[in-house]
């Protein structure tokens, strides 16, 4: 049943070999810069690649401030602190995502509070949110949004833009500006996603990236904050751990967090940024051939929302059902082309069970339903292939 797809699928990546789900691209300027580090032996967290990478990402990103980190968990840990995120208060976000949303705000001593999604972003819905809002949630005497029956704080709120597609950002925005929430965007999987002509990551008073080796770019690991002047600042110098700039002397005025990404890192990732476009093109393009070769079959491509230019970080497809998602798996990675259901949902992970949530059928149905595709950039070469 599956056999068109895969054949299809070698036929994008040009080899008989196992096909991962998503592996980097260095076609750039990657190696001369990595070089020329390694000859200036400020390989670690000073160096000029640090600051170059963030300067270019504010750039591309259209943020005033871009502060790098070793990794995107790093990245929403420091928001959150940022964020004033105190122990025992709640954080709102969705089921659907990586485990690492709920992780930093559990390093918070926080918990997540889990509201569904949309079916046709996957992400956040700003309807569900505003329902569950207006019937447990108040705004109290202090001006915070509270639980109605415990008077828990409920500080901020971070959607996710899953797999690459923005969620619906209007409507998040209006939303936690009623209830004075912060808005926090996990961009990690978005880079190159634009929601009516703006990035992601820029609503929100912070939003953050990742840089992992299976994102759109690579630093090998690291991520980045997108945020203004004043919170750049602040997550600066949590990240360097809170030292205060001294030409010799050592002296750390609050407990901060050794996050900062290596010059080394860096490097890799000026190389990368400087192709983004390219990679952004050749995947949207891989996403048409998706859709146009499922066309009229049982399983249905995830297309980009409306007004909006996602970057298909990981191309997504709806099966009919649960049996059909596992027989799609078994095929696809029997025959080495990788595939992967989408995450289990958080609050079903032994950590999260005890966390308040609304109602989450649009979440449960997906997690039934969604596979990705591989989503590499495509092979450009015309090696041999199928003989």
């Amino acid at each position: 049943m599956f056999d068109a797809l895969i054949r299809f699928i070698r036929e994008q990546y040009r080899t008989n070999e196992f096909i991962p789900l998503h592996a980097p691209v260095f076609n750039g300027r990657e190696r001369e810069y990595v070089t020329e580090t390694i000859d200036s032996t400020f390989v670690s967290s000073v160096g000029a690649f640090v600051n170059r990478f963030e300067a270019n990402m504010a750039t591309y990103t259209g943020s005033p401030r871009a502060v790098a980190t070793v990794n995107g968990t790093a990245a929403l840990h420091v928001a959150l602190r940022l964020a004033g995120v105190q122990p025992g208060e709640l954080v709102i976000t969705q089921p659907l995502t990586f485990v690492a949303t709920c992780n930093a705000i559990t390093y918070c001593m926080a918990e997540p509070l889990f509201i569904d999604v949309d079916r046709h972003t996957m992400s956040l819905s700003p309807t569900a949110l505003d329902a569950w809002l207006g019937e447990h949630a108040q705004i109290g005497d202090d001006g915070f949004c509270r639980t109605r029956i415990e008077g828990k704080v409920i500080r901020a709120c971070i959607p996710m833009h899953t797999f690459g597609h923005p969620a619906e950002l209007d409507g998040l925005v209006d939303v936690c500006s009623r209830w004075r929430l912060m808005l926090i965007e996990d961009a990690a999987e978005s880079l190159g996603s634009f929601y009516k002509g703006r990035h992601t990551g820029t609503f929100g008073g912070m939003g953050t990236l990742s840089f992992n080796g299976n994102k759109i770019i690579t630093t090998g690991g690291g991520g980045m904050v997108l945020t203004d002047d004043v919170f750049g600042e602040r997550a600066k110098h949590l990240t360097t751990t809170a030292k205060k700039p001294h030409p010799y002397e050592f002296f750390h005025d609050e407990v901060g967090y050794n996050y900062r990404l290596p010059n080394l890192n860096a490097a890799l990732g000026c190389a990368q940024l400087e192709q983004i476009e390219s990679f952004v093109a050749a995947k949207r393009q891989l996403a048409l051939r998706y859709a146009e070769q499922l066309e009229g079959s049982p399983l249905h491509f995830f297309r980009e929302p409306e007004h909006c230019r996602s970057n298909y970080w990981l191309n997504a497809i709806i099966c009919d059902s649960f049996e059909q998602r596992v027989a799609l798996l078994k095929a696809t990675n029997d025959a080495s082309v990788m595939t992967r259901p989408i995450w289990q949902l958080m609050n079903r992970l032994p950590c999260f069970t005890h966390c308040r949530r609304g109602d989450l059928s649009n979440a449960e149905w997906l997690e039934e339903r969604v596979v990705n595709l591989p989503s590499s950039v495509p092979a450009t070469s015309t090696s041999e292939f199928l003989t």
